[in-house]
């Protein structure tokens, strides 16, 4: 992974997520130039929408992608462009894919998301930990 951050006027965030999603019916056809095609339109997707793939695979019936992403986006959104667009453009360019897919949805509904980052939760809890005891005149508000 890169130390990159993204910057805005009064921030600083380096927000990442692991995303996977599947064919319908995990049917293995993103084979051959519809593999090639999909990858292709992946990046262009994330191109446009400032969005850095950290690494990602397309399987043969899945697709795995680790993103880094601005905090003004959404993985919801993200996804819908990234499913929508690829299912469309797979499907005019490849007929043989509207035989296999004939209501038009070639993705599964739905996805799963994974929050990734440099720290885990047990840094953040003695952190937290750290700043109690360093605190310890009662002035902090404890949330637990």
């Amino acid at each position: 992974m890169t130390d990159y951050q993204r910057k805005g006027s009064h921030t600083v965030s380096r927000i990442s997520c692991h995303i996977v999603w599947s064919t319908k019916y995990r049917y293995k056809v993103l084979k051959g130039d519809v593999q090639t095609r999909c990858r292709e339109l992946l990046i262009q997707i994330c191109d446009a929408e400032n969005v850095e793939i950290l690494k990602g695979v397309v399987s043969s019936d899945h697709i795995h992608v680790h993103i880094e992403y601005s905090r003004k986006q959404s993985i919801s959104f993200l996804v819908k462009q990234m499913k929508g667009r690829t299912s469309r453009k797979l499907q005019q360019e490849f007929p043989v894919l509207r035989k296999t897919y004939w209501g038009k949805h070639f993705w599964a509904t739905g996805y799963g998301a994974w929050s990734t980052g440099n720290i885990t939760d047990q840094m953040v809890n003695e952190y937290l930990e750290h700043h109690r005891k360093l605190n310890s005149d009662n002035s902090n508000f404890i949330l637990e």
